[in-house]
């Protein structure tokens, strides 16, 4: 089969096309012939050499699929083939096929197109991961998103609505609108102004219950100051750096807050399982009606990967950027 490889690590000009062996499904599998994948951060670190696959998983990038069962292992049940899917993967994306755990493959909504279903499974899992198993967000409650008009952003925005929470977001000036169409009460331009007094001034300085934060060091303090009594702060990613030069550990402790860090392609199957069927429950029926919709950038024949890279690399993406594949 044809797939996306990383030629040696480095820049997106180190992607290429070229030939790779088509996956065998185990008993367990579906193997789908990809209509269309998308881009993940995750991707960007694992073409530079920073974020090797889990034990176990393709070589190859990509996160999630949307496309056609082409064949079904000897205990597949629930699907058949010609049934269209899309789902999580740990890897193998940027394919013409790809193997996926029968439990982790969702059926795509009529109302959707391939490209559209491939937006979808990394990003809401991702949100829906950090609002509800983690954050534990309830109705009535405030969150704040950082970078809300990223996937998983775009992706959080939607659910704590769909939840009723009170949704605050930082994005860009440019890209407020759409964070507000999606249903954010307020966006913050976190370059012209101090989100923490921002959010502070807003709520009658209360704050809020929750934090959804993919920056880390450069915000952690701000964040924590931002956190009512009881608050939860969940990390995502780091992509401000690591470190925090000084900070007083007695405010977690006075106003009992939790600060948690997860990812997600880590997990063990079973846990991704159950994560999907969850979110299968609360959205499936939601993007059919369409209460939930994915938010699509840009979409790229996948020959185009390395422009793919370098445009998410720059940051000026709103929502996700899909390769289609056929």
């Amino acid at each position: 089969m044809k797939a996306i490889l990383v030629n040696q690590p480095g820049g997106p000009e180190q992607l290429i096309l070229s030939e790779y062996e088509q996956p065998v499904p185990k008993p367990h599998e579906l193997l789908v012939r990809v209509h269309a994948t998308a881009l993940n951060r995750a991707d960007l670190l694992q073409r530079q050499g920073k974020y090797p696959p889990p034990a176990g998983a393709s070589p190859l990038l990509g996160l999630e699929i949307a496309g056609e069962i082409a064949a079904a292992g000897a205990a597949c049940t629930k699907y058949k083939v010609g049934d269209k899917v899309f789902g999580l993967l740990s890897g193998g994306g940027y394919a013409e096929y790809a193997v996926i755990d029968e439990a982790m493959a969702m059926p795509v909504p009529e109302n959707l197109s391939m490209d559209e279903a491939a937006a979808i499974p990394e990003v809401f899992l991702t949100a829906y991961q950090a609002l509800v198993w983690l954050g534990n967000l309830q109705a009535d409650e405030r969150v704040l998103v950082h970078a809300g008009a990223s996937g998983v952003g775009t992706a959080a925005i939607q659910l704590a609505r769909e939840i009723g929470a009170e949704v605050y977001v930082t994005a860009s000036a440019a890209k407020h609108d759409t964070c507000l169409a999606l249903g954010a009460t307020r966006a913050i331009d976190y370059k012209a102004a101090s989100f923490k007094e921002e959010i502070l001034e807003h709520t009658h300085q209360q704050g809020v219950d929750l934090i959804i934060d993919f920056i880390s060091g450069p915000y952690f303090a701000d964040n924590i100051d931002c956190l009512r009594l009881d608050g939860r702060l969940v990390l995502l990613a780091s992509l401000g750096g690591g470190k925090v030069e000084y900070f007083d550990l007695r405010k977690i402790l006075i106003k009992r807050l939790q600060v948690m860090g997860s990812t997600l392609r880590s997990r063990s199957r079973d846990y991704q399982v159950r994560l999907t069927q969850d979110l299968s429950a609360f959205a499936l029926e939601r993007f059919r009606s369409g209460r939930l919709k994915p938010i699509i950038d840009s979409v790229l024949d996948w020959q185009d990967v390395a422009e793919a890279h370098y445009y998410m690399e720059a940051n000026k993406n709103t929502g996700k950027i899909v390769l289609r594949v056929v």
